[in-house]
């Protein structure tokens, strides 16, 4: 299943089966950023040890964690998380996850790529 326009009413991902790309926090699978969708996207990324602080004009992002443990900074707090944490990210907080850990995100709107930001 591929990320393309439809004409349903519904889409259907199966992100096991998806590539993984880059991203400033490891490795992602990307569904459902489509042309036609601006409402939302989900992604499950692999956190590597290296994830760049970055933070987001436009999106919010909700974070669940589902494995592994670590921290989460949040513009100046440091926050642990584990398996089953949510994180509600607003647009503006400079945010990383630190740590071996399988998130899914939700961005929302559906993600930009041109609204991924870093100070240096």
């Amino acid at each position: 299943m591929s990320n393309r326009v439809t004409s349903k009413k519904y889409m259907v991902a199966q992100m096991d089966e998806m590539q993984p790309v880059p991203c400033p926090c490891g490795m992602t699978r990307r569904a459902f950023a489509t042309e036609d969708n601006d409402v939302a996207t989900i992604h499950m990324v692999d956190i590597s040890g290296d994830a760049r602080t970055h933070y987001h004009k436009k999106l919010t992002e909700i974070y669940l964690v589902l494995e592994g443990e670590g921290t989460m900074e949040l513009d100046d707090d440091v926050v642990p998380v584990r398996p089953m944490t949510a994180i509600f990210i607003k647009p503006g907080c400079r945010h990383r996850a630190v740590g071996n850990m399988r998130i899914v995100n939700i961005p929302v709107p559906a993600f930009d790529p041109q609204d991924e930001w870093f100070d240096s």
